[in-house]
C-alpha cells in the first residue's frame, strides 16, 4: 500500500509537483497537466495523451522529445476533467492541431470528447483516439470497444514519432489508429491495489488464485483462475494474444514487440522470470522478436499483477518505435537536442489560461445565490457522510473510486459556490462555477456527468432574478436532457439516469407546493435507484463484469438520491414560489 501519504486528498497533487520538480528539463507545469519545457525549430502536431494518475509512468512520464507534447493528469484513478484537457492542449498546440490519446474507459471518453468540442469553438484542431489494447474487455470483432492499458504506450510512441518527423495531423491520426489495431495486451492480478489513506485494498484475490482481465483503476479480474507457475503464466498469456491476432497482421513470420509490463509491486527479476518463457514460446512459433521491454509501464499503485502486450510491427510501425525519443521514464536512440528551443513556464500558463469572470446581479439573485451555496454544502456534508458506503458499493464491479470523487466534487463545488457568494455572484453565475469545480475536482464519469447536470440547470436560472418553482423545474428537465446526451445512457442500462429520470418526471407532474414536490422527485428518485440491484450494467466499467453486478444498486444512481433526498429540508424552509 502507498504509505507516503500527507494528506490523501492533496496526493494526487503533490506527485504531480514533485514529479515537476524532478523534471524540470522535460516539463512545465499547466493547469491540469504539464507540457513540454522545450519544442522544436519547427513546429509540429501536436500530441497530447492523459488519464488518472496513480499508473506513473503513464501518462506524464512520457512527455518530452520524441515523445508527447503534454500529459493531461487527473486524480487517482479519475479521469481529467474537460477544462484541464483544454489548458493542456492549448499550451501545447503549435498551430498544426491536436491528437489527443487516452485509455478507453468512460469517464476518460466523456471529458476528452466535451474538451475536444470546445477547442474545436476556439478554431483549434482537435482529434481523439480511445486506445484499446486489453483483449479480456470485449470480444476481437469489437476491439474498438476495449480498455486501453500497458498499450497505450506502443500507440503514443507511434504517433508521437510521426509528428516529430513532421507529418500532419490527418497522417498522425492514420499511425495511432495502426498501432492501436495492432496492439494486444492482457493483465492478471495476484492482490488489489490500496488508494493512497485508504486501509483495504480495492480488491482481493483468494490465496492460490488470480484474477484474470483486471483494469488498472483498481477494477478485479473479469475471470478467476488457479494460479500457476511462472512459465504456467506465460502459456497462458501468450496463447490468448496469438489467438488475437490482428486482421492486418498477416505475415507468416510476423515481427512482434513484447512488453512484460509490472503493475506495481512484482519486481522486476519476475517480469525477466516471465519474459525467459514468453521469448521462448515466441522463438518456437517463428515469430521474429524486435526490441523487448520488461519493466514498469503502466502501473496500478502496488497492485501484485503483470500485463503482457504484443505490438504487432509493420516496417512503418518498427522504424517509428525506434525514433529517437527522451522523456522522463523512457528514451530511445539518439536524440538530437541542439535543435530544442526552451519553452518558459510564463509563456505555458498564458497559453493554458482561462477561467470565468463574475458578471453584476441583481440582490434577489444574490440571496437566492447564498441560499444555494448553504445546499451546495449540504450537498457536500452528505456525500462525506456516505463516501465509504459509495465506494463499497462500486467496488463490487467498478473500482471503488465513486465515493471518493463524489466527495471531491461535492467538496469543491460547495467551496467555488462559497467563493462565487463573497464576490457578490448571482445565482446563475455561482451555479455554473460550481459545475465546473465540481467537473474539475470530482473527474472521472461521475465528474462529467455532474458538471454537465448542473451546467444545464444553471442555464435555467438567472443572475437578475430569484428563481421560480418553474425555472427549477426547467432546469432540472434541462439537466437530465444534459446528463443523457453526454453519458448517452438511457433507463435501464443500470446509471445514474435510472434515477434522475423518474425524478425529473414526478417534480414536472407533482401538484402542491414545491417542497411537497422535490420530496415526492425524491422518493421516487430512491426507490428507482434501489430497484437498479436488479438490472445488469449496459455502461461504464461494471459493464465488463456482468452478472457479478446484480444485487448491487448502481453506485451514481444511489448517490444521486441521497443528493437530493438531502435537499428537502432546504425548500421546506425556504419556499420557493
Amino acid at each position: 500500500m502507498t504509505v507516503l501519504v500527507n494528506d490523501p486528498e492533496r496526493f494526487a497533487q503533490e506527485a504531480a509537483e514533485g514529479f515537476v520538480a524532478a523534471n524540470r528539463q522535460y516539463v512545465n507545469r499547466c493547469y491540469g497537466g504539464v507540457v513540454r519545457a522545450t519544442k522544436s525549430a519547427q513546429p509540429q502536431t501536436a500530441v497530447v495523451i492523459g488519464g488518472g494518475s496513480g499508473h506513473y509512468p503513464m501518462f506524464n512520464g512520457y512527455v518530452g522529445p520524441g515523445l508527447a507534447h503534454g500529459a493531461v493528469m487527473g486524480n487517482i484513478f479519475a479521469s481529467p476533467a474537460a477544462s484541464e484537457v483544454v489548458s493542456v492542449c492549448r499550451a501545447a498546440d503549435q498551430g498544426r492541431g491536436v491528437l489527443l490519446l487516452f485509455g478507453n474507459y468512460a469517464g476518460d471518453v466523456l471529458n476528452f470528447t466535451e474538451g475536444a468540442e470546445q477547442l474545436h469553438e476556439e478554431g483549434i484542431d482537435v482529434r481523439l483516439l480511445p486506445i484499446s489494447d486489453d483483449i479480456y474487455s470485449a470480444p476481437a470483432d469489437k476491439y474498438l470497444e476495449r480498455r486501453g492499458i500497458a498499450g497505450d504506450l506502443t500507440v503514443i510512441k507511434s504517433a508521437c514519432a510521426a509528428a516529430a518527423a513532421g507529418a500532419d495531423l490527418d497522417e498522425v491520426e492514420r499511425v495511432a489508429k495502426e498501432a492501436n489495431e495492432r496492439t494486444r495486451s492482457i493483465g492478471v492480478a495476484f492482490s488489489g491495489c490500496t488508494l493512497p489513506g485508504a486501509k483495504e485494498p480495492l480488491f482481493e484475490v483468494p490465496d492460490g488464485r488470480m484474477g484474470v482481465g483486471l483494469g488498472i483503476h483498481g477494477e478485479p479480474g473479469i475471470d478467476e483462475t488457479d494460479m500457476p507457475t511462472a512459465d504456467g503464466l506465460a502459456e497462458m498469456m501468450v496463447d490468448a494474444l496469438m489467438k488475437d491476432r490482428p486482421a492486418s497482421a498477416k505475415d507468416a513470420k510476423p515481427s512482434i514487440l513484447p512488453m512484460v509490463n509490472g503493475l506495481g509491486s512484482l519486481k522486476t527479476e519476475g517480469l525477466f522470470v516471465i519474459y525467459r518463457k514468453v521469448a521462448s514460446l515466441l522463438e518456437s512459433k517463428g515469430v521474429r522478436i524486435v526490441d523487448p521491454q520488461v519493466g514498469e509501464f503502466c502501473t496500478s499503485f502496488d497492485m501484485c499483477g503483470v500485463s503482457l502486450t504484443f505490438f504487432w510491427l509493420d516496417d512503418e510501425l518498427e522504424k517509428l518505435w525506434g525514433a529517437p525519443a527522451d522523456s522522463p521514464a523512457f528514451k530511445c536512440g539518439q536524440l538530437d537536442t541542439g535543435s530544442q528551443v526552451r519553452v518558459s513556464q510564463d509563456e505555458v500558463s498564458q497559453k493554458a489560461d482561462g477561467r470565468p469572470e463574475v458578471e453584476e446581479a441583481s440582490e434577489d439573485s444574490k440571496a437566492s445565490a447564498k441560499r444555494l451555496a448553504a445546499m451546495m454544502r449540504t450537498v457536500a456534508d452528505t456525500i462525506d457522510a456516505k463516501a465509504d458506503e459509495l465506494g463499497r458499493i462500486d467496488s463490487i464491479a467498478g473500482d471503488g473510486d465513486h465515493g471518493i470523487g463524489m466527495k471531491r466534487g461535492a467538496d469543491a463545488a460547495a467551496d467555488a459556490a462559497e467563493s462565487e457568494v463573497e464576490k457578490e455572484a448571482g445565482v446563475s453565475t455561482t451555479l455554473r462555477c460550481a459545475a465546473q469545480w465540481w467537473a474539475d475536482k470530482a473527474g472521472g464519469t461521475s465528474g462529467a456527468l455532474w458538471g454537465a447536470m448542473l451546467k444545464g440547470l444553471a442555464g435555467k436560472l438567472s443572475d437578475q432574478s430569484q428563481p421560480s418553482a418553474d425555472d427549477i423545474k426547467q432546469g432540472v428537465s434541462k439537466a437530465c436532457e444534459s446528463i443523457m446526451a453526454v453519458g448517452k445512457a438511457k433507463v435501464g442500462d443500470k446509471t445514474m439516469v435510472d434515477a434522475i429520470v423518474p425524478f425529473t418526471k414526478t417534480l414536472n407532474d407533482a401538484t402542491g407546493s414545491f417542497a411537497d414536490a422535490w420530496e415526492q422527485a425524491a422518493d421516487a428518485a430512491c426507490k428507482a435507484a434501489d430497484d437498479t440491484k436488479s438490472l445488469l450494467p449496459r455502461m461504464g466499467r461494471a459493464k465488463t463484469h456482468g452478472e457479478r453486478d446484480l444485487g448491487t444498486p448502481d453506485p451514481g444512481a444511489v448517490s444521486f438520491s441521497y443528493i437530493v433526498r438531502s435537499l428537502v429540508p432546504a425548500f421546506r424552509s425556504h419556499p420557493v414560489d
